[in-house]
């Protein structure tokens, strides 16, 4: 006896109680619908509405890898992902959302599914990305699978909008007649050439407290400033990345330990250091040729708890974001991240939407953190393993 996989007519349903005349009319139509009541009709799962997705038995992965210049993926199942299971996924749907405002052609078809599962559930996003994604395991081209995370945050400090007692370190814009991508003076030329000064006359943006607050800035390449405006009034503003002198980046930190005055190279470390070896300051700050200049952005209220846009043109998301190599992933990439160290363990989706001069090689992330001293705690003490998978469309 066939099963009819929708509900029975009336013609369907006369024509199989002529049938079955032998077996009586009644219990044949009982009989029927019995048998379609326990079975599951074959019809397609609607693909216009992602929460309607269920979770299917997962398959071995198939197909080959995919090689990127710099690293090669391996596809895998999604039971190889550590802790797939266990992740809270709200703050990784806030930054995709964010990541489809520029997505790029590999993932803007999903971004109209992506933005209708922010109102989902963590298991109906789990299954969602079962059915559109497939797992990759990131490595290298020489086939190593272990990496390096390192972290990085907002900082936000104090600041003069003119320099006064207190106030004696300037932030720049980018200076009068410099081409971005040329090499311009360095560090220790800004403050000691008279060619560099003229030219950076009238840039300051504020002006920090101490020369250490500069080089946070610096390295971190943008954060929050309190401004004391001079009619008393005071704002907080972004310094966000304007470009830089062209210079290679070389860590100060790894330079002071080389003076052999501290073991600690954490910005607490670095300024007890500082603090006992006070003639140590001006060499220390001289030690990284690269500058980066800033420009002012306001910030919306709406927009408080995000970070500035990362090199994707979005907003970075703390705890959810990642700076990464773009030769080995792309922008906007939605990426499963394992890590076990001094910061602590991490075993969660992110969203691979920045970059940075010293961040390259295929297993290899900084860790947007987030802003202020406690974030800034986090991205210092974070140096330990990695392991990265990517999660791309089927």
């Amino acid at each position: 006896m066939a099963c009819l996989t929708t509900p029975p007519t009336s013609v369907s349903i006369s024509l199989f109680s002529h049938r079955c005349l032998r077996l009586g009319a009644a219990a044949a139509l009982l009989a029927l619908l019995a048998a379609c009541a326990s079975r599951t009709p074959d019809v397609p799962v609607p693909t216009d509405d992602p929460r309607a997705i269920g979770q299917v038995e997962e398959a071995p992965p198939t197909g080959p890898a995919i090689e990127r210049e710099r690293s090669r993926w391996t596809p895998v199942r999604w039971a190889d992902l550590p802790g797939f299971e266990a992740d809270d996924l709200g703050g990784a749907w806030d930054a995709w959302v964010r990541s489809c405002e520029r997505p790029g052609t590999t993932f803007a078809p999903l971004c109209s599914q992506v933005r209708r599962l922010a109102l989902g559930t963590d298991a109906e996003r789990r299954a969602w990305m079962r059915a559109r994604l497939q797992p990759y395991r990131v490595q290298a081209r020489t086939g190593q699978t272990q990496g390096l995370l390192t972290g990085y945050y907002e900082p936000l400090f104090e600041a003069s909008r003119h320099r006064q007692p207190g106030f004696q370190v300037p932030l720049y814009a980018p200076p009068h007649g410099h081409k971005q991508g040329k090499r311009w003076y360095t560090r220790q030329q800004m403050e000691q050439n008279a060619n560099a000064r003229a030219q950076l006359a009238g840039r300051e943006i504020v002006w920090l407290r101490e020369p250490v607050e500069s080089m946070i800035l610096q390295i971190q390449g943008s954060g929050r400033a309190l401004v004391h405006e001079p009619d008393g009034s005071q704002q907080v503003v972004r310094l966000a990345f304007g470009g830089t002198n062209g210079h290679p980046y070389s860590s100060p930190g790894r330079w002071l330990l080389a003076q052999g005055v501290t073991d600690d190279a954490t910005w607490p470390g670095i300024r007890a250091a500082l603090a006992a070896n006070p003639h140590l300051e001006r060499p220390f700050m001289w030690s990284n040729p690269r500058v980066i200049f800033f420009k002012e952005e306001r910030i919306d209220a709406a927009d408080s708890q995000a970070g500035p846009k990362g090199a994707q043109g979005v907003p970075l998301t703390p705890g959810r974001s990642i700076a990464v190599d773009p030769k080995s992933i792309p922008y906007g990439t939605p990426v499963w991240l394992a890590s076990s160290g001094p910061a602590g363990t991490l075993q969660r989706l992110v969203l691979a939407q920045d970059t940075g001069s010293a961040i390259t090689g295929a297993v290899r992330a900084d860790y947007f953190a987030g802003l202020g001293d406690a974030a800034g705690e986090v991205a210092g003490h974070m140096r330990q393993p990695l392991q990265l998978w990517v999660l791309w469309p089927k």
